[in-house]
């Protein structure tokens, strides 16, 4: 019983997995505290004070938090924006870098017939069943 689950355990895509997460966890937290102590304070220096949780609505009763939203929004947008131009426009650049000059080997071909394509090793169209040389 404990075989399994050992060799279930130590398999290496939930190990990966484990380490992945773990990661993106320690990760996130690094992307918000930069969002939170220095883009906020950039957009409070060029707008002002940048909370709009006093913007709130009443209807019948019934408070909308617009202001919260707002907040979550903004928030979402900084550390989306964070993210895309700090991690993965230098990791493009990185692997552009690396991968220069290669080109990836073709893994399909033409069918002669009808022009679809079909695998490379293919000795026959799977969709007109034309033998391919």
């Amino acid at each position: 019983m404990f075989k399994g689950f050992r060799e279930f355990v130590l398999r290496g895509n939930v190990v990966d997995m484990a380490v992945g997460i773990v990661i993106g966890a320690a990760f996130g937290g690094i992307v918000t505290a930069f969002v939170k102590d220095l883009l906020t304070p950039v957009i409070a220096a060029l707008v002002g004070k940048p909370d709009f949780s006093a913007i709130v609505f009443e209807v019948n009763g019934s408070k909308f938090l617009v202001g919260d939203f707002l907040n979550a929004l903004i928030s979402f947008l900084l550390i989306a924006a964070a993210v895309y131009y700090f991690v993965v426009v230098p990791v493009n650049a990185l692997m552009a870098r690396v991968n220069r000059g290669e080109t990836p080997a073709p893994d399909k071909k033409k069918c002669p017939e009808c022009l679809s394509d079909i695998p490379i090793d293919a000795h026959k169209c799977a969709f007109c069943a034309s033998a391919v040389a």
